[in-house]
Formats: C-alpha cells, structure tokens, sequence
C-alpha cells in the first residue's frame, strides 16, 4: 500500500503536471492560429478555425480516453506524442511551405492530433488520481488548475512567448515541456513505467533539445527558402513577424511575409503618398503619419522646409526602433526617425486619435492592407470621421488604398467610404475624395485616395527638387484610370459591415488562390 505522504507528492505532481501540459496545449494552438494567419492570410478565419478544430478535436480525445485501459500509460504516451508532434510543429509547417509551398493540410492535421491527445489528458489524470487512491483532489480541482494554465498561456504568449522565442524556438520549448511531463511522471511512478516508454521518451527528449538548439539554423533554413535575397534581419514582435532581406543595395521589408517596400522602387510609392497631399495643403507645418514606422513617408514629408513638426504613430515599437537605430536601414529614410521635428508614438492609431487634441494640416495614411477586422476598422467611416476632426480648415488627408487591379473594388470601396464619412465643415455632406493610382514594380498598380472638405481647385502642383518620379504630369496621369481599373459599385466600409475585407480577401484570392 502506498504511503499517505507518497500519494499525497504524486496528486500534488500531477495537478501540477495539468497545469503545464495546460499551458502547452494552449500555446500550440496560439502558434497554429498565428502560423496559419502569417502563411495564409485572414487572421478572422484562421483563428476561428483553428480554435473550432482544436476543441472539437479536444471533445473526440475526451471520448477516445475511455478506451484507454491503463490510464497512467496513456497519459505518459499522450505526453510523448505531444512532445513530438506539438513541438515539431512549427518547423515542420515552415519548411513544408518553403519547399512544397502546402500548410494547410498538415497544419490542420496536427492541429487534430494535438487537440485529441490534449483532450485526453484530463480525463486520463483524474482516473490516475482516483487509482492512487487520492480522494481529496476532486474532479474539479484538475478543472480548475487546466483553467489557470490556460490563462496563463494566452497571456504569456504575446508578451514573453512570441518576443523572447519566437514561433520555431516556442514550439520545440513547449515540445520539450511536454516531454519533461512525461519523463518526471515516469520517474515518480518508476513502478508504473516501461523499457518501451522510458526508450521513447529518451529518443524524443534528445531530438527536441537538439532540434531546439539548431532552432536558428532551421529558421534560416527556411528562410532560405521564402525569400529569395540574404535574409540580415528575422524577428518575431507581440505584433507581427518582421523580416528584412538584402541583394547587394536592394533591400526589402516583409511583415508577416508580405512585401511592405523594396528600396529600388518604394520611391514609387512613398512620393505618390506623400507630395500630392503636401503640394495642395495650403498650409504645412504640422503633420501626422499614422503607420509609416519604417520612416519612408517622414523623409519624404521632411523635404518641406515649412514642416515645424511631425508626429509618427506606429503600433509596433520594435519597426520604429530598428528604422531609427538600425545603420543599414536607417539610412533608407535618410534617418528621419532621428531628426529633431518627428515625434514617434508606439500606439494604436484609433486610440491615439481619440485622446489627441492637437490639430494637423496634412495627415498621411500608410497602414497596412485592409486583411483583418483589426486593420479593417482604420478603414471605416467611424474612423474617417474620428481622423477629420483633428484636421485643420483647410487641411488634406490621403491614405494608401490597395491595388486597383488585383483588388479594384476594394479599391473604390475606401473611396465610397471616404465620400460618404462625416464632414464636419459642411454638415450632412462627405469628404472631397480625389482617388489616384501609381505603378510599383514591386506591387503592381497600387491606389490612394486624398480627402479634403472642400472640392479641390485643378491647378499645378509645386513639388520639392530631388523627385525621382512624381511630377505634376505624373500627378496629373495619375488620376486617370483604365477601363479594367475604373470605377465600380462597392459599399462603404463601417464597423457594422466591414465591406472592405471581404472586398479585399475576395479580390486577392481570385487572382491567387
């Protein structure tokens, strides 16, 4: 018979061991959600589908545990294959999409097997509990101690988790610690274990160290594959992935892979941005760049001698700092972050509108595309309106729009939500909207809109010396638009409907999926 205290040590160790293999689920199914959202797209849809896969298949593994005969084998072997498959995760889905280009199907399948074995787990420790005779450690204790796991989990994830690991190193850690699980929980119940398991477990644990240890060899291995230049910069924030690659002078900015600017033609993006709204301002002393971290449109803006101040708010803290510090990247905006006229401001755009009082001639919009309800939102009339009320009489708005080809509608959707947001000058009116378009080779046909109160007067534009592209003929050319880029219907985007992501991941996954 085991003695009170024996049975007492191994409850306490296994309602600890449910709280870590509670936190281990939780974060497999967080770096599925993720991974599945940078190498597929729609952040909406994949977290709803890996939060749906994953519980589903957590009730099948809750009913499979009944037809395990000896529920401390089972539990030690879920531990196992939890180590293996959950902690391989991540490096198995980054390699199989840079060599075979495929995620979802094994993406989904081991997001199936790691939600069965977490659904075991619980029902296998209780029945371990009860035959160790531990009759105090109630069924709802083992509940309990999985709930705070999780807690900690979800919290732990974007604040230490994803900054300090990142997404390959956290699944092998994580993987690890199921296997550490399973390795004490054999030691403590030394009676209980097999030769097989004990050589498994070994087997595993050694991989997954080793694995862990080469973590950075993997992601460059496979980023090798994704990108086709020198990979000089990898890191995953609380926000997002950034990754900076380099071919002799050409450098290129990726966040969450997708091509944000390449140094040989972002001139062709950041100039049409940037002048037009500065050149029919009547006034320019006081700007606001909502997005931009990278520093682009600041210089740009910087180019005006009458510019007294500029403010950048940027959600990400790291993208500002690094194009502020960085030497190879901070000289891409001729180190505007640095200068004594910008302000930087790591904050959501939205809120920072709502507690800023202060008001701006020019506001420049350079947020990323519309391909979340997150990014969504700062596209809305609710948004435009909030944007309008910090800009001057006489001032001018302009944000990037997307491609007018590959996603022409929505496209024309943030021109018709512009035109209809609140205009506070002339009430029960919208804004003036002027849409224009640019060629980056980089992007293809990409799309403004420029917003003011009032209708514009058609008159040449005055533009600082030292363009490489932008010049009033371009300006001009530039508001003409193509049959198979013209004006089509679109709804305007509101926070009720939000009509421009669906127009977005509708025109995007015609033309490549």
């Amino acid at each position: 018979m085991t003695p009170p205290r024996a049975v007492e040590a191994r409850a306490a160790w296994l309602l600890l061991a449910t709280f870590l293999v509670a936190v281990a689920g939780l974060i497999y199914e967080l770096i599925a959600a993720t991974l599945s959202s940078y190498l597929l797209g729609d952040s909406v849809r994949q977290f709803s589908l890996v939060i749906g896969i994953f519980l589903s298949a957590m009730g099948v593994g809750a009913w499979l545990s009944r037809f395990v005969s000896d529920a401390f084998s089972g539990f030690v072997w879920a531990q196992i294959l939890l180590g293996i498959v959950g902690g391989f995760l991540a490096p198995v889905l980054f390699l199989n999409y840079a060599w075979m280009g495929q995620v979802a199907l094994p993406l989904y399948g081991a997001l199936i097997a790691i939600g069965i074995l977490s659904g075991m787990e619980i029902p296998l420790i209780a029945r371990v509990l009860e035959q160790i005779g531990a009759l105090k450690f109630r069924f709802e204790n083992v509940l309990s101690v999985d709930y705070i796991g999780a807690l900690v989990a979800s919290l732990a994830f974007p604040l230490l988790v994803i900054p300090y690991l990142g997404l390959m190193s956290a699944s092998l850690a994580f993987g690890g610690l199921n296997l550490a699980v399973a390795g004490l929980s054999l030691l403590v119940f030394r009676e209980w274990a097999t030769r097989v398991q004990v050589a498994v477990w070994a087997v595993a644990f050694v991989a997954t160290l080793g694995a862990l240890w080469q973590s950075e060899r993997l992601v460059s291995v496979a980023e090798a594959e994704l990108f086709e230049d020198d990979v000089i910069l990898s890191e995953a924030t609380s926000y997002q992935q950034i990754t900076v690659t380099r071919y002799r002078d050409r450098v290129r900015l990726f966040l969450d892979h997708s091509i944000q600017f390449d140094s040989l033609d972002e001139h062709r993006y950041h100039e049409p941005l940037v002048h037009p709204a500065m050149a029919l301002a009547p006034r320019a002393r006081d700007i606001l760049i909502l997005g931009g971290g990278d520093g682009m449109a600041a210089r740009e803006v910087l180019r005006y001698p009458e510019v007294q101040s500029v403010t950048l708010v940027d959600l990400d803290p790291r993208v500002t700092q690094l194009f502020r510090d960085h030497p190879d990247l901070s000289k891409l905006n001729d180190n505007a972050l640095s200068d004594s006229r910008v302000t930087v401001v790591n904050e959501d755009a939205w809120r920072f509108l709502e507690r800023e009082t202060q008001i701006y001639d020019v506001v420049i919009i350079d947020l990323p595309d519309p391909k979340s309800i997150a990014l969504s939102r700062l596209y809305t009339k609710q948004f435009y309106g909030l944007l309008a009320e910090r800009l001057s009489g006489q001032g001018v708005f302009v944000t990037q729009a997307g491609s007018t080809f590959f996603a022409r509608q929505a496209f024309w959707s943030v021109a018709e939500t512009i035109e209809s947001s609140r205009n506070p000058q002339r009430p029960g009116r919208g804004l003036q909207a002027v849409p224009y378009h640019s060629y980056v080779p980089s992007f293809g046909e990409w799309g403004f809109v420029l917003a003011t109160f009032e209708p514009l007067t058609d008159r040449r534009i005055e533009l600082p010396d030292g363009l490489s592209y932008l010049d009033d003929d371009v300006w001009r050319a530039a508001q003409i638009f193509g049959g198979d880029t013209d004006r089509v219907d679109a709804e305007p985007n509101t926070l009720q409907s939000h009509a421009l992501m669906g127009y977005y991941l509708d025109g995007w996954d015609y033309w490549f999926r």
